[in-house]
């Protein structure tokens, strides 16, 4: 799961995230603690710290003082709406930059995928949250 070239504390991150999107992680549920991601992917727990805290100051996890970290009410839509807008500038917007150039409407890109989909393999959740 660790990526070179990639800081290890959003790699960290985002894979709770993840876990959370996936719904393996539920809100209200219980998130694993600083020492048990750096157990798992033996790194630093001050790095698997930093982390956790981009979570908590992003909302995503809180904290129950002698108990440990939660997910927040309503992480996983701030999550959702998070990554779709991250989807739509990193790829959708450059999508309608050609399709103009290339003089294609949106009844051309609808059908364009429609026939793509049709042929694609299915990914499985799992997949599609690879990066």
């Amino acid at each position: 799961m660790i990526e070179e070239g990639r800081a290890l504390f959003l790699q960290i991150a985002e894979s709770v995230e993840d876990s959370i999107i996936e719904r393996s992680l539920p809100e209200e549920g219980q998130a694993p603690s600083t020492n048990e991601l750096a157990a798992f992917y033996r790194i630093n727990p001050a790095t698997a710290a930093k982390g956790v805290n981009m979570l908590v100051d992003k909302g995503v996890l809180y904290k129950r003082r002698g108990i440990g970290m939660f997910v927040a009410p309503g992480a996983r839509d701030l999550l959702l709406e998070e990554r779709r807008t991250v989807f739509a500038d990193r790829f959708v917007d450059p999508l309608l930059a050609e399709a103009r150039k290339l003089g294609l409407g949106p009844d051309d890109l609808t059908r364009l995928i429609r026939d793509r989909a049709a042929t694609a393999p299915i990914a499985t959740p799992t997949e599609g949250a690879e990066r």
